[in-house]
């Protein structure tokens, strides 16, 4: 068969096998020599793809292996709740809902006029107290004259005689001071008698604390009364105190009793003693409870669930609560197969999913537990049907000094925490 009646589409192999052995033209040359290089050319592009490949594995590998994050992580602070010490009237709330206020500034106000009036009380008592120590202090070396110094003890019971006149008079001055100080209370008492009964008529108050102020201004009238007739006793012992001076010779006789005297009145001189030092705690003590209705702000922070003015609190009562917003941490709870390399001071970069911010940090502290360890009822894996769980375990985050100034990070807000290895 010759080549002009082969079929076309016949390969030229088949017309070489048919035909006999057959000339290459060009074209073929040229192809069979260009087919080994471009084999060789796409087995060069693969060698170097998987090379990259590697490359950029083992690069990403090595970053990520450089830092941990987890997004199980919240803003964290201390609050300071603020709270009364003393029982009293909520007289005025000097701040706001959500206002920032600086430490040692005043928060809330307590009626102080109860206060007022119990300090001056102890005042009175311990004016009291002095006036009767010195007196029995002074009789002291008077009671321990010997009977052979019957001269000299007449001397020093002159002298004595008119100490007690300084004595009584000081202790009339004293007594007057209580009436004067009965006289306030009544005239307060009465006071919040009217306003209470206002009140009661209005029907804003119960009865029971209209009879309670009534209950206490008829004992403040009592009070009064007792006073004056306190007063009236110290006028009369200033008296006595002038008739014991003309008496001061006839006491050589009692000198003789010696040794008993003496003792008791030293004994007498120390109970004395006693006394005005709990008369001096107990003005101390006034002072304090007048200083505590003046509450002041533990630290710089946000004021939050502040009460209003017109509340009767009691000591403990919490009243309102301060944020110190400068003082925020971040709580990361990352898994515990994540804390293998992770140490206290490495590099910390927090996100805030509020707002996309990113601060600064480093690691404070690793939790003694996981946080399941620290809840109401601890999980109890002595079971049956055991399923290990991956725990978590809170990781204290700081952040550098100010990163905060402008107090975006809030207690409670969600982060994203990230601590560097490397």
């Amino acid at each position: 068969m010759s080549e002009q009646n082969q079929p076309e589409g016949q390969p030229r192999s088949e017309k070489a096998a048919t035909n006999g052995p057959v000339d290459k033209t060009p074209a073929d040359d040229v192809l069979a020599s260009a087919y080994p290089h471009r084999r060789s050319g796409r087995r060069w592009i693969v060698a170097v793809s998987v090379i990259v490949l590697a490359l950029a594995g083992a690069l990403l590998g090595h970053y990520l292996s450089g830092f941990e994050s987890t997004d199980d992580a919240q803003v964290d602070v201390h609050l300071y709740p603020v709270s009364a010490r003393i029982t009293g009237y909520v007289q005025k709330v000097d701040v706001g809902d959500n206002q920032w206020v600086e430490k040692g500034a005043t928060l809330v106000e307590i009626d102080p006029k109860d206060y007022q009036v119990a300090l001056a009380r102890a005042q009175a008592s311990l004016d009291a107290s002095e006036a009767a120590s010195e007196g029995l202090n002074i009789d002291v070396p008077i009671a321990s004259v010997d009977s052979s110094s019957q001269l000299a003890f007449t001397s020093s019971g002159t002298k004595n005689a008119e100490a007690a006149i300084q004595a009584a008079e000081k202790e009339a001055a004293a007594a007057h001071a209580r009436v004067l100080e009965a006289q306030a209370d009544n005239v307060k008492a009465q006071d919040d008698v009217t306003r209470y009964h206002l009140l009661l008529v209005k029907e804003e108050i119960p009865k029971q604390v209209y009879d309670h102020a009534y209950a206490a201004a008829a004992t403040d009238v009592a009070a009064v009364t007792a006073a004056e007739a306190d007063e009236a006793a110290a006028q009369q012992a200033v008296l006595e105190a002038h008739s014991r001076l003309s008496e001061a010779e006839a006491r050589y006789e009692d000198a003789q009793a010696g040794k008993e005297r003496v003792s008791s009145t030293r004994a007498k001189a120390l109970a004395a003693m006693a006394d005005v030092k709990r008369q001096v705690a107990a003005v101390e003590q006034a002072e304090l409870n007048l200083g505590y209705t003046r509450i002041p702000a533990p630290v710089n922070g946000e004021v939050t669930k502040k009460v209003v003015a017109g509340l009767n609190v009691d000591p403990g009562e919490q009243l309102l609560t301060v944020v110190p917003l400068d003082r925020v941490w971040i709580t990361a709870n990352f898994k515990e197969t994540q804390l293998k390399h992770m140490r206290v001071g490495q590099r910390a970069r927090i996100t805030l999913d509020s707002n996309g911010r990113t601060y600064n940090g480093h690691v404070d502290s690793i939790a003694g537990g996981t946080g399941p360890i620290f809840s109401l009822l601890p999980p109890e894996n002595a079971t049956g049907n055991y399923v290990k769980i991956v725990q978590r375990v809170p990781v204290k985050i700081v952040l550098e000094p100010g990163e905060n100034r402008d107090h975006q990070l809030r207690p409670g807000m969600n982060v994203e925490a990230k601590v560097y290895l490397r």
